[in-house]
């Protein structure tokens, strides 16, 4: 399979900006790791581990009503540019690609279930690892999504399993209940009052950490974090779940006051910043994808601050995924070197803008109001 235009709703529904303060969080994942009994786990998996671990996941995930109607991508016979817009999606990981993009994926393949915000990934560090990925904060739901398909799934394969430490993983750091859920979010406000050191590291104090946007070893760029748990051993999934709710909603409102101190001791300094993003979003002729994420980041505060009038988080979203360069290079249907990457994603961001319609400051001046609390 290399159309990538074949897959269900292309793998972006967690883009449409619904769900708890959906301006400040962007998405939800939870993630399950789970390993199959009598195979070796990772990189221990010989080639018939990893073929009989596919072929007994396909014939499970025949049976899987969360799965129905899903598209089955086996990644060795999947175009490069494919591979890298399931990662550009969030769909798959670099560990399921493997560390060089332009080799074979260390994985062998990926299930995207045709109804449901769900996609296994097979043969990644661990056997299966079961993903759903929703728009705003909504870690119960996402939670029950993959608990749903992980029990249909576990009904047809056995899992590795020990009484004592629960789920076995291919690393030590998930066995347990092998789960991992992160919340994506944009902390402008605890950036720019220089805040946002103390609640990274009070994070860190109750069990949580923080990544950028492609997870583990990618940078964080444009104020946007991944805040996920840390523990997965001798707690339930529940408890987890619960926690990371708790904690992700404090950290809401720490950004939320963070905003309403921009606006009482620096509203002229936060307009000019929000209005130049906007500006040279709307005008550049030439931009990467790091100083798009950095403009980007400007717009949605002010958007969220209701400073910057007449656009929709949606469209701010969408602009994030199909900028980078992979969606580029499948628009121009062709490989683009760095500089005309550049070029054509001012192009893009220039086209969507102007589809929203021009904005301007007088349209904020005449729509004053409480900045949104992104509910």
């Amino acid at each position: 399979m290399t159309d990538f235009t074949v897959l269900p709703d292309h793998g972006l529904s967690w883009l449409e900006a619904s769900g708890d303060h959906a301006d400040i969080v962007l998405s939800t994942r939870v993630r399950l790791a789970r390993n199959l009994q009598g195979h070796a786990f990772g990189p221990r998996a010989r080639v018939n581990d990893r073929e009989a671990v596919l072929k007994r996941f396909k014939d499970s995930a025949a049976q899987a009503p969360s799965l129905a109607g899903g598209t089955l991508i086996e990644l060795p016979g999947v175009a490069l540019r494919t591979r890298r817009i399931l990662l550009e999606r969030r769909l798959v990981t670099r560990d399921l690609l493997g560390d060089d993009e332009t080799g074979p994926a260390r994985g062998t393949a990926v299930h995207l279930s045709g109804h449901q915000p769900l996609t296994v990934m097979v043969n990644e560090e661990d056997h299966l690892r079961v993903q759903s990925l929703l728009s705003g904060l909504r870690i119960e739901e996402a939670w029950r999504l993959v608990d749903r398909l992980d029990e249909e799934l576990g009904q047809e394969m056995p899992f590795a399993y020990h009484q004592e430490f629960g789920f076995l993983t291919s690393c030590p750091t998930n066995v347990g209940s092998g789960m991992r859920a992160s919340v994506f979010m944009h902390l402008p406000g605890l950036v720019l009052t220089k805040e946002i050191g103390k609640v990274l590291q009070g994070l860190g104090q109750v069990g949580l950490t923080f990544r950028g946007l492609y997870g583990e070893g990618s940078e964080v760029v444009g104020n946007f974090f991944q805040v996920s748990n840390q523990t997965t051993l001798g707690k339930t999934e529940e408890d987890l779940v619960d926690h990371l709710d708790k904690v992700v909603r404090q950290v809401i409102q720490y950004e939320l006051q963070a905003r309403q101190v921009l606006l009482r001791d620096a509203r002229g300094v936060t307009e000019d910043k929000i209005w130049r993003a906007y500006g040279l979003l709307r005008f550049a002729r030439s931009l990467s994808f790091e100083e798009l994420m950095n403009l980007l980041s400007g717009v949605r505060l002010g958007l969220s601050l209701k400073l910057l009038p007449g656009l929709r988080v949606y469209t701010l979203n969408k602009m994030m995924i199909f900028t980078q360069p992979a969606h580029l290079e499948e628009a121009a249907g062709r490989d683009l070197p760095p500089t005309e990457s550049d070029a054509h994603r001012a192009a893009f961001v220039r086209r969507i803008l102007a589809a929203e319609g021009e904005v301007s400051p007088d349209d904020a001046a005449s729509d004053e109001g409480e900045p949104s609390d992104g509910s």
